[in-house]
């Protein structure tokens, strides 16, 4: 076996994330790593029928070549395209590398040193007796303990045992210890699923020491079930930490959100060491009520000296952006590159309209005063607002983020995709950035997607690149429909659907319960 090879064992949630976060662990960590063997995500399908009112006791998923079913109680029925296996062979350098490359990550539960992978029990012996025993020695005074992971299958505790009685000719002659091991080791199977097989057949298994464990306990440290401060659209913590990772937070970095709410993100950023600021069209927000707020929630967590500053704006009137407002990206926002990463997730404009700073007609308001005090400046001031285009709101956040990060800064956007190729929306591009990932959380209806861009060094961009023009439709006072396609698509796009879908159709294309 190659000695510098380890195995990942991941975790089964948002597989399309687990990738690109390993990548970007890399980066933080300076690590040179390399994909021996990682089963690729396949983006989300919804079938036509998935909007029926029809109740069926199963959601549909699928791998690339094969359908199988899982418990659930859903109105709908979803073909989810998934990861086949969560075992991932990775080529590190060294083992303090490996040991180092998972501290931080959410999506990946352990890292072992790799002895041996084979399909048969038989042959796994074989190459761990003739081409691991150079290892041997280190381990053979230290106290130890062996586990058996399964996936798609399951072992009773006898045959668990009988697995572990089999590597007795190892010469650990240290005790054992089940609680607090110096070494652990680990014994995975990887079983064949799917539709039609009904018996627990091996595809691989794999033999090694653990190097280190992955940090998805900072997911129910940062609970929104245990925060008192939180909005319907807080994120939640494992895709606000995921976020955090694939934008490399890290300490002595300044991160900024320019739709801050809750502070979900930043707090997540924060968590990592960067030093993190926010800005927000509703103040409310980030007061919050009763001394609750963005800073509070902070504080609760020991990380409120990594809270910069807050202010009162959206991404077209930020006082970061400098004075010319919206405008050309060749001409305007000349006070930038100063952040290390920006991350966002901006309002869809799907509940609601999406709105900015601004009156209707773009002309100015004379200052009120009330109590001798400028109305403005007041706590509970709600200052005019007027119809945006989310277009152009992106297109707004690329021109931002390509003046204000540093080189190699990243800005990570979260933007919503819908499961229907006439509502879909273009990833935005930017000539000054470059897309590293696409990661996608799929929903009933729709999806959204975080992209992670780079900032280019300067060398690198070709400001002619720079595509279309912001519709003009963007500044005036058209409807909320009229700026936001995809609000408007989202919603005839599924009543018509759920019209159309029969049972007779559904009957036609899903698979009956045997």
């Amino acid at each position: 076996m190659d000695p510098n090879l380890y195995l990942i064992r991941l975790a089964q949630f948002h597989p399309s994330f687990r990738k690109p976060e390993l990548e970007a662990l890399a980066v933080l960590a300076g690590v040179n790593l390399e994909l021996v063997q990682y089963n690729e995500y396949v983006c989300p399908q919804i079938w036509p029928c998935c909007f029926a009112t029809v109740v069926y006791e199963y959601w549909y998923y699928a791998t690339t070549d094969d359908i199988k079913f899982a418990p659930s109680s859903a109105k709908f029925v979803a073909l989810v395209l998934i990861a086949d296996s969560p075992y991932c062979i990775v080529r590190i350098p060294t083992i303090s590398a490996a040991a180092t490359l998972l501290t931080r990550s959410i999506l990946s539960k352990a890292i072992y040193h790799l002895w041996a992978s084979a399909p048969t029990y038989s042959a796994l012996h074989s190459i761990v007796r003739t081409q691991s025993s150079h290892l041997w020695p280190l381990y053979e005074k230290s106290s130890f303990k062996f586990t058996v992971d399964v996936f798609h299958g399951s072992l009773s505790e006898a045959d668990q045992k009988d697995i572990v009685d089999d590597f007795a000719y190892l010469p650990f002659n240290g005790r054992v210890s089940m609680k607090n091991p110096d070494e652990e080791f680990v014994v995975c199977q990887d079983h064949e699923h799917g539709a039609g097989i009904t018996t627990q057949t091996l595809k691989m298994i794999y033999f090694g020491r653990l190097v280190g464990r992955g940090g998805r306990k900072a997911v129910d440290t940062y609970s929104l079930k245990k925060r008192a401060y939180i909005s319907t659209t807080s994120m939640d913590a494992e895709l606000a930490l995921l976020t955090a990772n694939l934008t490399l937070a890290q300490p002595g970095k300044l991160f900024y959100d320019p739709c801050v709410g809750t502070g979900s993100i930043v707090i997540a950023c924060a968590h990592y060491g960067a030093i993190i600021m926010g800005s927000d069209l509703d103040g409310r927000a980030i007061r919050g009520k009763g001394g609750q707020g963005v800073e509070w929630s902070l504080g609760e967590y020991g990380l409120g000296g990594r809270w910069l500053d807050a202010l009162i704006g959206d991404i077209t009137f930020s006082p970061l952006r400098g004075a010319d407002g919206a405008g050309d990206y060749n001409n305007s926002w000349r006070r930038g590159n100063v952040l290390d990463g920006i991350v966002c997730d901006p309002p869809y404009g799907v509940r609601e309209g999406l709105k900015v700073l601004g009156s209707r007609d773009g002309s100015g308001k004379e200052i009120v005063w009330i109590n001798g005090k400028m109305a403005h400046l007041q706590d509970k001031y709600i200052p005019p607002k007027r119809p945006y285009s989310f277009e152009a709101l992106l297109s707004d956040i690329l021109d931002f983020a390509a003046n204000m990060l540093v080189e190699d800064g990243r800005l990570g956007l979260w933007m919503p995709i819908a499961n229907d190729e006439e509502i879909e929306m273009a990833i935005p591009e930017h000539p000054a950035l470059d897309v590293l990932s696409s990661c996608v959380q799929p929903f009933h209806k729709w999806s959204r997607r975080l992209l992670t861009y780079r900032r280019k060094p300067e060398g690198e961009i070709i400001y002619q690149e720079r595509g279309k023009e912001k519709p003009a439709q963007a500044l005036n006072g058209a409807s909320a429909d009229d700026l936001n396609n995809f609000r408007k698509r989202y919603f005839q796009s599924f009543k018509s659907a759920a019209e159309s879908t029969s049972t007779d159709a559904l009957d036609s294309i899903v698979p009956k319960k045997q």
